[in-house]
Order: C-alpha cells, then sequence, then structure tokens
C-alpha cells in the first residue's frame, strides 16, 4: 500500500471577480482531480490553530502529522535544518529574505516592493550571501546561503523576542510600524543598514536592473526560532517515506521527521517550476521503498503573494496535469494500492496576498474503494458542501494511513 500526500501551497482561496466569482480552484480545469473526486471524500479541515502564525511552517507541520501548539518552535530554525546548520539549543535562527525596498531616504520611510528581490534566482543570491555573510560576521552573528531570496541568519547563546514582519504580509505597504523590535531590533537594524550599503550599487544588483528585474538591495529579517525536535514518523506509524520539495523549510520538516530527500532539476520553490520532475521522483520514491511521500508545490502560493489570479489558475491546471496525472498512471501501471491526499496547507488569496487560517478544501481518494459518493470537481465549494469538518490539522496523517 502506497500513500500519498500532494500539496498545493496557498492553493485556496475566495471567490475572484475576475474569475466571475470563481476561486482559482474552481476556475482551473483539473480533469484528473475531477475523475477522483468522483469517488473520493472531500471536506474541509483547518491546519492552523487559533492562535498560532498563519505560516506554512505551522501549516505544513500540521498537514505531516505535527500538532504546531507542541513541536513548534519558530520558522528559520526548521529551514536550518535543510541548510545542515548546527544550532545549539541557545542559538536563535532567523529567516533572512533578499528583498526590495524603495527608501529614498531613512528606512523607516521606505515601501516594501517585493518581498522575493524578483524571486531572484540562488546563483544570483550565493554571490549577496557571501558578502553580506562577512560583513555581518564581526557582529558575532552567521549568515548561511539557501535557495533564492530564502536565506538563514543565527544569533549564537541569545533568546527569542524580537518583534519582526514577514515581508510578504507588507507587499506594497509602508515599512513605518514594521521595522525589526524588541529583543534583538537593534541588531538587525544595524544588520539591515549594513545590507543596504553593500546591496545598493553591487554588481548582481546593477545587472539585475539593466535587465528590468528588480534588485535585491535589502536583507528582511523575521521568522524567530529555536532548535526543533521531532518525533520521526516511523517511530509514530512504522512507516518509511520521502519528501519532494524546493524549499528549504519542507525540506527541513520533513528531514525532522524522518523522511528521504531527493533534489528535482528545475524545482525552484517559485512560479515557474518543473512540475512532472517533482511527480517523477516522488514515483521513484515510492518505487524504492518509500510507503509515503510529501509532495510540496510551491507556486500556488507565489501567485497569490504576487496577485498573479492566471498563474494561480495555471499552476493549478499544471499540478493536475504534470502531477496528479503521472503519479495515478504510475500507481496504476505498477498495480499497486495506494490513497492519494490532495490538499493545500493554508489559504493565500489573491484579495489579500498573504495567508490567512481559515480551512482548506481537501481530498481523499482510495484506489481500492469509493469513500464517497464523490463530486464532480475538487474546490471549496464542493469540499464544504459534504458537511465533513475536520478541525485538527495534524489528523490528517491519521486518515490518510487508516490509523
Amino acid at each position: 500500500m502506497k500513500y500519498i500526500l500532494l500539496l498545493g501551497d496557498g492553493m485556496a482561496d475566495t471567490p475572484v471577480p475576475e474569475l466571475n466569482n470563481r476561486t482559482p480552484l474552481a476556475a482551473a480545469s483539473t480533469p484528473n482531480a475531477d475523475k477522483l473526486a468522483a469517488s473520493a471524500q472531500l471536506g474541509m479541515v483547518r491546519t492552523i490553530p487559533a492562535g498560532m502564525p498563519t505560516g506554512s511552517d505551522t501549516a505544513n507541520m500540521s498537514c505531516m502529522g505535527y500538532d504546531p501548539a507542541i513541536y513548534h518552535t519558530g520558522r528559520s530554525p526548521l529551514e536550518a535544518v535543510s541548510m545542515g546548520v548546527e544550532l545549539k539549543d541557545d542559538d536563535i535562527a532567523l529567516r533572512c529574505n533578499l528583498v526590495t525596498i524603495e527608501a529614498p531616504g531613512a528606512l523607516i520611510d521606505g515601501t516594501m516592493r517585493d518581498y522575493s528581490a524578483g524571486e531572484i534566482s540562488t546563483a544570483e543570491a550565493r554571490i549577496l550571501i557571501a558578502d553580506l555573510a562577512r560583513a555581518f560576521a564581526p557582529l558575532g552573528v552567521q549568515l548561511y546561503p539557501g535557495v533564492s531570496y530564502r536565506h538563514c541568519l543565527v544569533i549564537p547563546h541569545a533568546k527569542p523576542g524580537s518583534t519582526l514582519t514577514p515581508p510578504h504580509d507588507i507587499t506594497n505597504q509602508p515599512l513605518k510600524g514594521h521595522l525589526p523590535g524588541g529583543e534583538h531590533g537593534e541588531l538587525l537594524m544595524k544588520l539591515t543598514e549594513i545590507s543596504r550599503g553593500i546591496l545598493a550599487d553591487h554588481p548582481v544588483n546593477r545587472d539585475r536592473i539593466a535587465q528590468g528585474k528588480n534588485p535585491a538591495n535589502s536583507c528582511w529579517f523575521w521568522g524567530e526560532g529555536t532548535k526543533p525536535a521531532f518525533t520521526t514518523l516511523h517511530d509514530r506509524f512504522g512507516i518509511n517515506g520521502g519528501v519532494v520539495c524546493a524549499v528549504d523549510l519542507i525540506r527541513g520538516i520533513g528531514m525532522l521527521a524522518g523522511l528521504r530527500t531527493i533534489d528535482v532539476e528545475g524545482a525552484t520553490g517559485g512560479v515557474v517550476t518543473n512540475f512532472r520532475g517533482k511527480a517523477d521522483a516522488a514515483i521513484e520514491l515510492l518505487r524504492d521503498g518509500c510507503d509515503f511521500v510529501y509532495i510540496h508545490v510551491e507556486a500556488p502560493d507565489e501567485c497569490g503573494h504576487q496577485y498573479k489570479i492566471e498563474g494561480k489558475v495555471s499552476a493549478i491546471e499544471a499540478i493536475d496535469r504534470d502531477m496528479v496525472g503521472p503519479i495515478v498512471e504510475a500507481m496504476q501501471a505498477d498495480g499497486e494500492d495506494f490513497r492519494l491526499l490532495f490538499m493545500p496547507d493554508h489559504p493565500t488569496p489573491l484579495a489579500k496576498r498573504t495567508h490567512t487560517g481559515d480551512p482548506v478544501p481537501f481530498m481523499l481518494y482510495d484506489s481500492r474503494k469509493p469513500l464517497a459518493a464523490g463530486a464532480a470537481h475538487y474546490d471549496e465549494a464542493s469540499a464544504a458542501a459534504t458537511g465533513l469538518f475536520i478541525p485538527h490539522g495534524y489528523d490528517m496523517m491519521e486518515l490518510l494511513l487508516e490509523r
């Protein structure tokens, strides 16, 4: 028996006027998911506990079967695991985004123009991070490179307590009221100003501007946390598993859960990614001894943050065409019984350009038997219409595994 959890990050939404008041899920052409929906169990689930941050960290932790109220110690430490950063018990890790800030004068009068610096490439980012790391070192901190705009800062021998804002929550908004404060506010402001001085006329940014791309002209720190500890999925459920993703956050959660990881060429963690390559990697893991695979796709979330309506619809259609279809076909060709859970981690409504903690629709398919009368289409309205509601997202793994 094989178990598959396919997660479209931020895929859930609210009705969009430009889509005839349909959500992107409802507007998307998803013939493969629709075929499964005819005999699948549909419902709604709350993945983020009340009062917790509405982030992909808490949401994916929940989807993978871990109660964030117990296991969550912050976002950046999860990414640090994936980067191979060894955190001590008294270290603090923070996410360091490379961003585009418009601030002709003082930073406090600036505006957050782009939380991803135009989805800067990993190769460009590594050059910038190397220069920034050298400049930051005299202040007793370490900066580590990640993927694209996502990087990690470690403050040794420190305690949490900073006041920080995710940059994707303030796109095109003033920075005033959102600059670092609290425990490490002064240090983080100093690092931010250092980064602005180094990045302002950096050759990488000169090239990006010449190409009409947004420059990575500042660092932005958020996602503070301490060293995490998990009980593996094998110890909890007796399963061997793997994770397919392009971002350090999900890879880190997977590694803590004891899952095998696999690199996929062309998987970016952005809007343009290798959907089919991820599906093939998941199939490879399942054929190579894994009972369970967790497949994460970032593209719908990025489109939600960037208000790319057609992009979000297209990303959902690509997931259906290049992932749902090939995975089901491969399992059938192999003669494998399988259960497939298809769901978002959280909504990223286009209207809000950020995450919300509202319930999300899920679809659970079992190749051996019908689980319900099913629906004609997998979307928010069809899932809500069933009346099935699961209050705790961390119970979804047990539902998938029939425990």
